[in-house]
This record gives C-alpha cells, structure tokens and sequence, in this order.
C-alpha cells in the first residue's frame, strides 16, 4: 500500500520478566482498512495489543502512529492520541451503569458531542439503549461486549483496536458485531485493528491480516488471500465457520 501507514510495529520485542512474548513484530495499519491478526491461544495477539497502547512497553524495536514514535509514551498520552481499545474479557465497570461505562468511554476533549456519540452507539446496538440505567455486570456477554465496543467508540478514535470481540457468545450475537464493525469501517471510515480468534469470521471481515505464531509474524496477506491459503485452512479454518 501506498502513503505512510497510520499504525506502523517495527522490530517490536516485549517481555514479561525474562520471557520473550513478542519476537520482532512487523505490522502495519493504514488509514481506513480493517485490518485482522489471528493466531492461536498464547501466540502473543495481545500482548501485541497491549504493547500498542503503552502497557507493557516494548523494550526493542518502535510503534509508530500517524508518523509519531508512541514507544515510551505513558498509557493515558497514548489514549489522547485518539487510540482506544476494546480489551480482551470486555472489562466494563460491573458497578456502573451502561451510560456511565459510556460516559467514562468518552475523552474530555469531546464532551461537545456526547449526546451525539451516544446516540450513535445507541443506533448501532440499540439493546444498549433499553439497558442504559442497567449496571454492567447484569448484561448478558453480548450485551457486554457491545459496551465495550461502545465505551471504546465513545472517544472518537483514529484507530480501534478490537481484542477478541467473539469470544464466549454465540453465533447470531458474533454476526451482528462483526456487522456493526463492518458499518462502522464502511460509513464512518473507522480504522479497525482485529485480534480475533475466529479466523473465518475476522479474514472475511478484513482488508488485510497477518497471522501470528509463537511471538512472530509468520504470514501476511488480504483476507481473502489468508482465507484460501491451504496452510491458513488447515490449522485455523478446518470445522471452525462460526
């Protein structure tokens, strides 16, 4: 692709004590593209994720966004940035409400559009409208991880970085979230970054994807290439259409 990519991992290396979780990771994301990382459990997707946003830092190598070294930048500076996550196991506050989860979502700097934003979140999930007095915990798993896509929405971001957004729900609740996803890239022009464990769902939803393996990128491609690709099939697509 052409022009400078709004995500750019080079050579990034991080560590947990004295064990290598991320071996020399090469990832780019440009501007407007939905772009997947699949891989199998303990992989490093993440620990790739987290890296990103500040939290464990890399200790080699760079992350570079919109053209900025963010490498040692403290999570919160990351965050103004308009970089948001919508972090593994959802992590919603269970004591506060949907709207409250949304209003912590929501950056200082863009307190002027907040009715807006609501509404926006509200018209793509409008479950989270009738639940909006509900504390988080009582939400089913759907209705959570659409709270936390929502909270994540809420800050405007440059670059969502979604981290296993279909783990635990079911098939129909999978579908209409990677749907929203899709409208969000679609209409709005939102640049997804996508760790995803259900390859399928992720590669037919994707632009572009790499494949993750013991801390390396081992393969890259568009989703369309990776879907048809016999090695990407045999060990993470065989039986696994959800």
């Amino acid at each position: 692709m052409t022009g400078q990519p709004l995500l750019k991992v080079q050579g990034v290396e991080t560590y947990y004590g004295n064990i290598r979780a991320l071996a020399g990771i090469d990832v780019e994301v440009h501007r407007g593209e939905i772009v997947s990382l699949i891989g199998a459990n303990g992989a490093g997707k993440s620990t790739l994720m987290m890296t990103i946003c500040g939290s464990p830092q890399a200790r080699n190598g760079a992350v570079i966004f919109e053209g900025r070294d963010i490498t040692r930048m403290p999570t919160h500076e990351i965050a103004r940035l308009r970089i948001a996550q919508s972090p593994e196991g959802r992590r919603i506050f269970p004591r506060m409400t949907v709207m409250e989860n949304l209003q912590m979502g929501a950056g200082l700097d863009n307190l002027k559009y907040f009715n807006e934003d609501v509404e926006k979140v509200f018209a793509m999930f409008p479950r989270l409208k009738e639940r909006q007095t509900q504390r988080g915990g009582t939400l089913s798993g759907g209705e959570q991880q659409m709270l936390s896509i929502g909270r994540a929405l809420m800050a405007r971001p440059k670059l969502l970085l979604l981290d296993e957004p279909s783990l635990g729900l079911a098939p129909l609740i999978v579908k209409g979230i990677f749907e929203a996803i899709k409208k969000l890239n679609k209409e709005e022009g939102l640049t997804v970054f996508l760790v995803e464990q259900n390859a399928f769902a992720a590669l037919r939803l994707s632009d572009r994807a790499y494949v993750m393996v013991n801390g390396k990128v081992t393969m890259s491609g568009s989703g369309a290439e990776l879907l048809a690709n016999p090695e990407v099939r045999a060990a993470y697509l065989e039986g696994g259409r959800h």
